[in-house]
């Protein structure tokens, strides 16, 4: 059930329309179902409407009139609260409506219960699915009704109500969501045959500069070389910074003018002073040595993002917000650096997960350095040949979105949660399509069956509990390639194995073979310890008990994180 509250001037107005059958042809049977004092005239149950219309218009307006003869009355004194049951909701009888036409004038602050102050309002019926309150602000005492933060007011008894009567449990926000494209926005765009409105195009815009800036300097400049962007940057008196406004080229008023939206007008985590802080918090690359391999990127963001879900197991919800939103920088980048072919539904998917990085929390980004320094180092690197890695890295963010709204939902963000299941089908659908080809290709290399065989020991004593699952995954003959792989390039499969499953634990995954075989192709592509550091390892395995141990041996193994099913 939702509620639309608005104000007025015109009592007279209001009730006219409520009431009309003529202009409102989808106004039936309009009668009162709930008044102040459960006496009030109803002109939808007379025979003269007329006259019954303007006496209930004069009993609304009676504490109006005497609060304006002492210059007292506000000059919107009409209040206006629509209520709407969903679709799937059964019909609700007209004492039903009553009831929740009390609570609702109650909660808001109109009409107190037990307050014979309160002010005056009726409901009205004139659909099966909705009722409206009128009510008049001015209380029997001609005092002002206080009935600030009505909306949120109402949304919370609204929710009780939902539950208490079995009816549909709306999905509720709390405040922290980017502001929609109005009316007026909606229509120009649709005037100017554009897909969306100017705000949703440069909000979008905006997130993809963040994404790829590594400083507000080149933040402004990636802006300023997008085409059909204009750039202002606001400055304080002094000389600092204080703001930035964007506008879209092809929006203008009447006059030929930019419209004009500051970064908090596009989304809460748009605004200078937030962004400031995401960029001051970052990992900076190291610059490339001579005779140094350099890092692959983007398996330091898979390794990044794999450890969001055990992140968001602990008690620090800073933290856990904080890489909530680094994940969606990331989702933002992945259109830039992914195959053209893949580029609308990674935009769908970064679209949808922006509500799910917001929320009353605040973040603290310096937890989540990591992640997002890959990313924007990522995006200076030339694009990948090898559509493994972002299958890789799409693996794991689909992982990272289950456990997004799992933490969500044990915080009730009920539009938080939406978003990531939104995310979620956007997410496994693309991974489907950059997964193909790079697993058909491990399937070819599938070695002989005696190897094969020798895999399958490994795997039911690395993961015991999942192995029939594992052999059951169609791919099952792509991980066994993996594993072949590896051991050619002189690496053991079954330490390989055991740290794939301690690093990620498989009763999250659907696909158990799928997992693991994007863990070996990560793991193995690490370089071989040389021969110095492995003839250290075996003088290090063949000390007495009795020898000193150093002290970084003393850390416990790192526990798999738990996670839901996917």
């Amino acid at each position: 059930m939702i509620a639309k509250i608005s104000s007025g001037k015109e009592t007279a107005g209001l009730i006219r329309y409520l009431f009309d059958t003529k202009k409102a042809k989808d106004h039936t049977d309009p009668r009162l179902v709930a008044s102040w004092d459960g006496f009030a005239p109803d002109p939808g149950r007379t025979d003269d409407f007329d006259a019954t219309r303007r006496l209930l218009v004069a009993d609304l307006d009676l504490h109006v009139k005497q609060a304006r003869r002492l210059d007292r009355a506000p000059e919107q004194h009409v209040w206006h609260c629509s209520l709407r049951a969903a679709p799937e909701d059964r019909i609700l009888s007209d004492e039903e409506w009553a009831d929740i036409a009390r609570r609702v004038v109650a909660t808001t602050g109109i009409a107190p219960d037990d307050d014979p102050d309160g002010c005056r309002w009726v409901a009205v019926r004139h659909a099966p699915d909705h009722i409206h309150i009128a009510a008049t602000k001015v209380r029997a005492d001609l005092r002002t009704a206080r009935h600030w933060n009505d909306y949120h007011t109402a949304d919370r008894e609204l929710a009780a109500i939902e539950k208490e009567y079995g009816l549909l449990q709306v999905v509720r926000g709390d405040r922290t969501a980017a502001k929609r494209p109005t009316r007026a926005e909606q229509e120009k765009a649709r005037r100017a045959d554009q897909d969306k409105p100017a705000r949703e195009r440069l909000r979008t815009t905006v997130r993809t500069a963040v994404a790829a800036a590594s400083s507000m300097a080149e933040f402004v400049h990636l802006l300023s070389q997008i085409d059909d962007v204009l750039v202002d940057v606001v400055y304080f008196p002094s000389g600092d910074v204080r703001g930035y406004k964007v506008a879209a080229e092809d929006t203008t008023t009447v006059g030929k003018e930019p419209v004009w939206f500051s970064g908090s007008e596009l989304a809460p985590d748009l605004s200078f002073p937030k962004i400031r802080q995401r960029l001051e918090a970052i990992d900076r690359q190291p610059a490339d040595q001579p005779g140094r391999r350099r890092p692959n990127l983007w398996h330091q963001a898979t390794a990044a993002a794999e450890r969001i879900p055990h992140r968001l197991d602990q008690a620090d919800d800073e933290a856990s917000q904080a890489h909530l939103a680094a994940l969606g920088e990331a989702l933002d980048a992945l259109p830039l650096l992914a195959p053209q072919a893949l580029r609308p539904q990674l935009r769908e998917a970064a679209t949808a997960f922006e509500r799910a990085t917001r929320s009353r929390i605040q973040a603290e980004h310096h937890h989540a350095r990591a992640l997002r320094g890959a990313v924007r180092a990522m995006v200076r690197a030339p694009a990948p040949k090898d559509g493994a890695i972002l299958a890789m890295l799409l693996d794991a963010a689909i992982l990272v979105v289950i456990a997004a709204a799992r933490w969500h939902q044990l915080r009730q963000h009920d539009q938080q949660v939406a978003a990531a299941q939104q995310t979620l089908l956007h997410l496994q659908a693309v991974y489907d399509q950059a997964a193909a080809a790079p697993l058909a290709a491990l399937v070819q290399r599938r070695p002989p069956q005696q190897t094969v065989d020798r895999h399958i020991r490994h795997l039911r004593q690395a993961v015991p509990d999942h192995v029939e699952q594992v052999l059951e995954d169609p791919a099952f003959d792509a991980l066994t390639a993996a594993l072949a792989g590896a051991e050619a390039a002189g690496h053991k499969p079954e330490q390989l194995l055991q740290q794939a499953v301690d690093q990620r634990a498989l009763a999250s995954a659907r696909r158990p073979a799928r997992v693991l075989t994007w863990r070996i192709e990560r793991l193995s592509a690490r370089p071989l310890p040389s021969i110095r550091a492995r003839a250290a390892q075996a003088r290090s395995a063949a000390q007495p008990s009795n020898a000193p141990v150093h002290a970084a041996a003393a850390v416990p193994t790192a526990q798999p994180s738990r996670t839901r099913r996917r």
